[in-house]
């Protein structure tokens, strides 16, 4: 028989905030003024577009502040995906251009541009990643360990003089792993600043021709995951390229931003006008981008108050869980500083993750099987394979994903629920699946 759960239903209790986190009513109350008052287009030549103008340029000074980056250097576009788009396209692009006007003065030898990423990158990555694999270009997707750790020694084995883009996620959004930027950082700064870029010779017969670069290859990171958690200063971290969210720090969903560092050559994917610098033509949508920068300002001024209560929260609820259901396993890193506090991964043996999520979605918990922008897909999470579970552990693993609203009475009303729910599956399934679980 079914638990009957109508007799229990709770209060919504959100745990999908790595999909999307709720708006938070001071950023709400900063865009307010932007919907209906000052509504006027910011690259209009009258008052009414001088004040919105105004507005998205303090906007954009602060979100640079925060960043450490320079106000040029701050590109909005509509999503991280776009911003993920526009970097490894456009570095992409970019590249093909140069070397075509190259191909007009010199004889190119065996040019085949390479790109560097992992196997648990978002699919805002790997999907126009495999597309400019298609189009000629050499990818080299870096393996993880169980932890969903890259390994440095196959990063630096990986670099060649044809590399042009690294792109590797800062905090993963499945499991939460923190990727060791810095060092990633300076293995890619030693090596272009040593390697020959293109190999080459002139039309005339024995002349050869080095070309160096010492740009190439550019750093990426997608950050949309790191923001509420990690340090996103772009000179600590030593990228090139910064991927941030609004709709993952309590900002208006629509909004993100690329950090371009002066002088990366980069090529806009989107043409119609000379907004964002020339590198992403359309209006800007500046009620978004003030509750973006007043986000970001909320969400650095409480990170360290706001990573404390979440690990407290996140290892009394997987301690608890491990000895109510102990053949649950928890998926990541072992070691906290090496995973972001609000994210938990789980696999439970045997039950299928979209049942487990029915059930408990019924009891107003609100979880997910992983990416939201994959969660209608059959296969199973490519993150999850990477670490090396199985497809069908896959298949049997969830993410609670914690947010500053999340409260230690949510979990533990979680921890009650949750084994009300594994115990009717398990019903559903043969007798010898119900030895993984004792409730």
């Amino acid at each position: 028989m079914f638990y009957n759960w109508s007799s229990e239903m709770p209060k919504e209790i959100y745990l999908d905030n790595a999909a999307t986190t709720p708006a938070d009513p001071r950023v709400l109350k900063a865009m307010e003024p932007y919907w209906s008052k000052i509504y006027g287009n910011p690259l209009s030549f009258n008052d009414a577009g001088r004040t919105a103008k105004k507005a998205m340029d303090q906007a954009r000074k602060k979100i640079a502040r925060l960043l450490g980056a320079k106000v040029q250097e701050i590109i909005f576009t509509s999503s991280a995906t776009e911003s993920n788009n526009l970097a490894t396209q456009g570095i992409a692009r970019n590249f093909q251009f140069s070397i075509f006007n190259f191909q007009s003065n010199f004889k190119i030898k065996n040019i085949k541009p390479r790109i560097i990423t992992t196997k648990a990158e978002h699919h805002s990555v790997l999907e126009p990643v495999k597309q400019l694999e298609k189009n000629g270009f050499d990818v080299t997707y870096l393996k993880v360990n169980k932890e969903g750790l890259i390994n440095l020694d196959d990063l630096k084995n990986s670099l060649r003089q044809e590399t042009v883009l690294v792109s590797i996620i800062y905090a993963n959004n499945e499991i939460g792993s923190i990727q060791p930027l810095k060092k990633i950082a300076k293995i890619i700064k030693e090596f272009r600043n040593s390697k020959l870029l293109v190999e080459g010779s002139r039309a005339k017969p024995g002349i050869a021709v080095e070309i160096r670069n010492s740009q190439y290859p550019y750093f990426h990171t997608d950050a949309a995951q790191a923001a509420a958690y990690l340090d996103m200063n772009v000179n600590n971290l030593g990228v090139d390229l910064l991927t941030a969210s609004s709709s993952k720090i309590y900002g208006p969903k629509g909004v993100a931003a690329l950090y371009v560092r002066q002088g990366t050559e980069i090529e806009p994917l989107i043409f119609g006008g000379g907004q964002e610098f020339g590198l992403r033509a359309a209006t800007p949508a500046v009620p978004l981008i003030v509750g973006f920068a007043k986000a970001l300002e909320l969400t650095n001024n409480k990170k360290q108050i706001t990573n404390n209560k979440l690990k407290k929260l996140r290892e009394n609820f997987i301690g608890k869980l491990k000895k109510i259901l102990p053949a649950v396993k928890i998926n990541g890193p072992e070691n906290p500083f090496e995973r972001v506090p609000g994210i938990i991964n789980m696999t439970f043996p045997g039950i299928e993750n979209e049942q487990l999520l029915l059930y408990l979605d019924k009891y107003g918990i609100r979880a997910s099987a992983g990416s939201a922008c994959a969660s209608h897909e059959m296969e199973p999470s490519h993150a999850l394979i990477a670490l090396g579970l199985s497809k069908d552990e896959a298949r049997s693993s969830i993410r609670f994903s914690l947010g500053k609203q999340t409260t230690k009475a949510d979990l533990e009303h979680v921890l009650k629920i949750l084994p009300k729910v594994v115990k009717n599956i398990e019903g559903l399934y043969p007798k010898e699946l119900k030895k993984n679980y004792y409730l």
